[in-house]
């Protein structure tokens, strides 16, 4: 549940920037406001979303729930299941999944198949506004692969509780990267 649950608290803070506005909130610019509210960064509704989640355990199928209260559409990429629809949630191929979701958030486990699976390829198949979440295992993710796409704005934004060196060594390409929200694996 502890995943589940910063997985969403990740995704939020990406959409409706919380924090930020907080900061904001903090330095007086609220104060200063002609009017009885203001935003610094667009605000955006997650429900009718399309979250695409990679790996369907306990985890993936934890937040596939989550997802659904929310009122966002799953789609889920598993070896272990055939294409097609369930409960309302669409099992597909991966790179389907990287190209029709908002939202891509991965939960499968770290082996030789899926090590490096976010590279320039795939996130050159999201949609530019989409997001990325990692709480799984940082070396999913080519971080320079990553850094590069955010940094030129190829895709919106990532969050991600995990990095392939923990903690992370000086220069890692990720922080300081645009539009990434990184945490110390606190789920």
């Amino acid at each position: 549940h502890s995943v589940a649950e910063l997985t969403f608290a990740l995704i939020l803070e990406l959409t409706r920037r919380v924090g930020l506005h907080s900061e904001s909130v903090r330095a007086g610019d609220w104060e200063k406001s002609p009017d009885f509210c203001y935003w610094n960064a667009p605000l955006i509704e997650i429900d009718g979303m399309t979250l695409g989640i990679v790996g369907y355990g306990r985890i993936g199928k934890a937040v596939a729930r989550i997802a659904q209260a929310f009122g966002m559409n799953v789609l889920v990429h598993t070896p272990s299941a055939a294409p097609g629809e369930r409960d309302g949630i669409v099992f597909t191929g991966l790179d389907d999944l990287f190209r029709e979701s908002d939202i891509v958030s991965l939960h499968c486990p770290l082996n030789a198949a899926s090590a490096g699976m976010v590279n320039a390829g795939r996130i050159a198949r999201m949609k530019p506004g989409a997001f990325l979440i990692n709480t799984g295992r940082g070396p999913l993710v080519n971080e320079a692969d990553l850094a590069a796409a955010l940094n030129e704005g190829r895709i919106a934004g990532a969050a991600l509780d995990v990095l392939p060196e923990e903690p992370p060594r000086k220069g890692s390409p990720l922080i300081g990267a645009k539009n990434c929200i990184i945490t110390p694996h606190i789920a």
